[in-house]
C-alpha cells in the first residue's frame, strides 16, 4: 500500500467540465483515513486554487506551479518553495524570443501575475485581468512560473524549439494549454517538491504512487515508485506510466485508488 499518493488535477482528477466528482473526493479521504498522505500537483497557479480547496474540503496541500509554490487547501496561504531569480528570468525570456519570434510571454508570481504586450491568454487568464508591462517591471522580481504563448505551433512542437534554447536557464515543459510551454526554476519540477515532500514525511520512493496525464507530471511519473497515466493522457506520459488506468471522465484515479483503500 503506498504512504503517499501524488496526483496531478487538470485532466486527471478534474473531469473534462472542470469538476471535481464526490467519487474522486472520497477516495482520497480513504487514502488519509488509511493513515497514507496524499498532495495535489498541479501547473496551477494559487488563485484559481479555491474551487479545489473547496472541492476537497479544505483539507490537505497542492503543491502549484509546478513545484515553486506550496499552497495550504485549508488556510489558502501560499508559501515560496522555489522561484526563478529576476536574472534567469529576463534571459529566459529573451532566449525564448530568439528561438520564437513572435511568442508572448506572461510571469506568474506568488501573489499575481503579470503579461507583455504580445501574450495571449485562454482558461482562467482571460486576458483582461492580466497587467500589460514592460519588461523592466515583467522580471523585476523573483516569479513562480514563466509561460510563453504562440498559436502557430502545438505544444509539442514549441517545446521542441523552447528545450535547447533554454537550456541551463530554467526547467521548461508543457501541459497541452493550446499553444504554450511553462517553466519553472532551473532543475525544479513535480518530482522534485515532492522528493522533498517524501523525505520529509519518511516516505521512501518505493511507497510513492503518481497519477499524471501530461508532459509536466514525466518527472514526477518516472521518479513514483509507481506511476499512472489516466487513460486520456499524452502519449509519451502512456508510455512512461506503470499502469495505465480509466480516463479522467471516468474518475479513474479513484477506481484505481479504491482497490488499493476499500
Amino acid at each position: 500500500m503506498p504512504l503517499l499518493v501524488a496526483t496531478d488535477l487538470d485532466g486527471t482528477i478534474i473531469r473534462g467540465d472542470g469538476t471535481i466528482s464526490a467519487r474522486t473526493v472520497a477516495a482520497f479521504a480513504r487514502v488519509e483515513a488509511a493513515g497514507a498522505r496524499f498532495v495535489l500537483v498541479t501547473g496551477r497557479p494559487p488563485r484559481v486554487m479555491r474551487p479545489v480547496a473547496e472541492a476537497f474540503g479544505h483539507r490537505g496541500t497542492a503543491i502549484c506551479a509546478n513545484g515553486a509554490l506550496a499552497y495550504d487547501l485549508r488556510t489558502e496561504a501560499v508559501e515560496a518553495l522555489h522561484l526563478i531569480t529576476p536574472q534567469a528570468l529576463a534571459a529566459a525570456a529573451a532566449a525564448l524570443r530568439a528561438a520564437v519570434p513572435g511568442i508572448g510571454i506572461a510571469v506568474e508570481y506568488p501573489d499575481g501575475h503579470a503579461a507583455d504586450f504580445f501574450y495571449q491568454a485562454l482558461n482562467w487568464d482571460v486576458n483582461a485581468s492580466i497587467a500589460r508591462v514592460p519588461d523592466d517591471v515583467l522580471f523585476a522580481r523573483p516569479a513562480s512560473k514563466l509561460l510563453g504563448r504562440h498559436f502557430g505551433y502545438s505544444c509539442d512542437d514549441l517545446l521542441a524549439l523552447a528545450l535547447p534554447a533554454l537550456d541551463g536557464l530554467v526547467s521548461v515543459t508543457h501541459s497541452n494549454s493550446k499553444g504554450l510551454v511553462e517553466a519553472a526554476g532551473l532543475g525544479v519540477t513535480k518530482a522534485t517538491v515532492v522528493e522533498e515532500l517524501a523525505a520529509r514525511f519518511g516516505v521512501a520512493r518505493d511507497a510513492v504512487l503518481a497519477f499524471g496525464d501530461m508532459p509536466n507530471d514525466l518527472p514526477l511519473l518516472t521518479w513514483a515508485g509507481t506511476s499512472c497515466a489516466v487513460a486520456n493522457a499524452h502519449p509519451a506520459v502512456l508510455a512512461a506510466a506503470t499502469h495505465v488506468i480509466a480516463a479522467n471522465d471516468e474518475d479513474g484515479v479513484a477506481a484505481y485508488l479504491e482497490t488499493l483503500f476499500p
